[in-house]
């Protein structure tokens, strides 16, 4: 039997529509995998069966989280808010973590898992952090963009066996204090937090760059592949 993914989807106002970015889809199902579009649901007993009928979760990129969930108040430079995936995602997470399901971050979901486990974030990081390195690319979004060095002993470093690794980057906002229980596994050439994940857990990863937008590509697929291997476990 394959494993069954849930993935939260992303809004679009205009259109009043759920959409989905079709490498979240490829890289699950490329893994071995069978991916779920979830619905957006506010319902407790909702959401803890959501979390008990799926084999693993990803959370997918999109807006900004609402910095009230880490308990700031919204900076003019920070970006849109979706309350109601900030309420699904939230309690989603609270549920599935806590059952030791797996869960990969991409983007915005490798921010929510930091923000929930009590971290916090650069609400604009051009305004807020010095660098020279561009976060937010122009497409195609398949490029590489710049590169994060994997730490020792984590394991991404054990899982790609290398210490350079280049990658895409389409944000604005990042990990600025890291959340409990959480350690990082890949830091930017400006010195960011680009993975981080949780040593307790089965398999609660975080990536800041689009595993998704390159999934053809070696180590995006090996990603993939290693969450859908925790999620058969």
């Amino acid at each position: 039997m394959k494993p069954i993914v849930g993935i939260l989807p992303l809004f679009d106002e205009k259109k009043d529509s759920y959409w989905m970015r079709p490498g979240y889809m490829k890289g699950i199902m490329n893994a071995g995998g069978i991916p779920v579009m979830l619905p957006f649901i506010e319902n407790i007993e909702d959401i803890k069966q959501l979390s008990e009928n799926f084999d693993g979760f990803l959370f997918t990129g999109g807006p900004d989280i609402d910095p009230t969930y880490y308990h700031e108040e919204k900076k003019e430079n920070c970006g849109d808010l979706t309350p109601y995936r900030d309420t699904l995602e939230s309690q989603l997470f609270k549920e599935v973590y806590a059952l030791n399901k797996p869960i990969l971050g991409i983007c915005r979901g490798h921010q929510l898992l930091n923000v929930l486990c009590g971290g916090t974030l650069y609400q604009d990081l051009p305004s807020e952090y010095q660098s020279t390195i561009t976060h937010r690319m122009k497409p195609p979004y398949d490029n590489k963009q710049h590169t994060v060095t994997l730490i020792e002993d984590t394991p991404l470093k054990s899982l790609l066996n290398k210490t350079i690794l280049p990658v895409n980057s389409c944000h604005h906002q990042a990990i600025k204090e890291l959340g409990n229980d959480l350690q990082p596994m890949a830091i930017s050439e400006d010195g960011l937090i680009e993975s981080c994940y949780a040593p307790h857990k089965k398999f609660v990863w975080g990536v800041q760059w689009h595993p998704e937008l390159m999934c053809t590509e070696k180590e995006s697929q090996k990603i993939f592949e290693e969450f859908i291997r925790k999620c058969r476990e």
